[in-house]
């Protein structure tokens, strides 16, 4: 019997960060995403391929059901053992699906290139949630961590507010389709952030100020959602990213990279790497191909709801 199921990948609008100690943010679910395609067959192994958005395998491995049960770390490889480590945790909380009388044959295939960081992981995991019938929130936490708004994302067909409360996800499907999303566009800057590695460097840099610094970037959050114009929506990010660099102790991205940029760019996610917002006035993507960047899309082609 073959069993299909698909998520959605993700982007983070606003709340970058804070979102681990239960700020607000404003999540946007991506049209592109991945498939996870299941067959059973009588060896007690999970003969695993992932395609990229372009039909290649960018990972392919024979992963032994004992493994899995008892977690065998493999020397050889790391995408492996982030492999075995997730699925040996999807196990302990569905301890009788994996049995060595039964193995499976299971291919995953993106929708968006690979390196863009739209959430091979958390797609994978909801993906492996479904198949399982076990909680995606769950099995995030106890494998990779993280907030959890990339799961939230996999899992709803609009742009949502995600908030943690008492650790627990809050999610809220909001009407976000503002008259400007014309004057929107998102940039590929081609430098893959580390999740792990930016929320470590995060915790390395909050301080006493975070229940004041979540309220403002809750306040941002409402702002950016119910913006009535381009000038109100560019001037509540341009907020957003002034409170985190101030955080962070990093200039903003606009200050790095394009300075003399004729509009309001704002970092998504794990800031210095993967996506950025450009709002602007007039089609950017003469200016960003002219610094390198040519990867620009416009919001409505990427953002489901849009």
């Amino acid at each position: 019997m073959r069993q299909t199921f698909y998520s959605n990948g993700k982007l983070l609008l606003t709340g970058e960060y804070l979102v681990l100690d239960g700020a607000k943010a404003l999540a946007l679910p991506t049209k592109m995403g991945q498939n996870l395609q299941v067959v059973t067959h009588d060896k007690p192994t999970i003969s695993w391929k992932s395609f990229d958005a372009d039909g290649t395998i960018w990972f392919e491995d024979e992963l032994e059901l004992e493994a899995i049960i008892n977690y065998k770390e493999a020397t050889e490889s790391s995408v492996k053992n982030t492999l075995l480590t997730i699925l040996h945790h999807a196990h302990l909380l569905q301890p009788s699906f994996f049995q060595e009388t039964v193995g499976y044959q299971i291919e995953t295939a993106l929708t968006f290139p690979k390196k863009w960081g739209l959430g091979t992981s958390s797609t994978l995991i909801n993906n492996l949630a479904q198949w399982l019938k076990i909680d995606a929130f769950e099995l995030l936490n106890n494998s990779f961590g993280g907030s959890g708004y990339d799961i939230a994302c996999a899992q709803y067909n609009t742009p949502i507010f995600y908030q943690l409360e008492n650790q627990k996800p809050n999610i809220t499907p909001i009407d976000f389709q503002p008259e400007f999303v014309s004057n929107l566009y998102f940039v590929y800057l081609n430098q893959k952030q580390s999740s792990k590695n930016a929320i470590a460097a995060y915790y390395n840099k909050k301080h006493e100020k975070l229940k004041q610094n979540i309220a403002t970037i809750n306040k941002l959050s409402d702002a950016v959602a119910t913006a009535k114009n381009i000038k109100s929506f560019a001037n509540a990010l341009q907020l957003h990213e002034n409170e985190l660099s101030a955080i962070l102790e990093l200039l903003t991205v606009h200050e790095a990279l394009f300075s003399d940029f004729d509009g309001v760019v704002k970092s998504l996610g794990a800031w210095g790497g993967d996506f950025v917002l450009a709002i602007a006035l007039e089609d950017p993507t003469a200016y960003f191909s002219s610094k390198g960047y040519s990867t620009v899309i416009p919001y409505k082609e990427l953002i489901l709801g849009a």
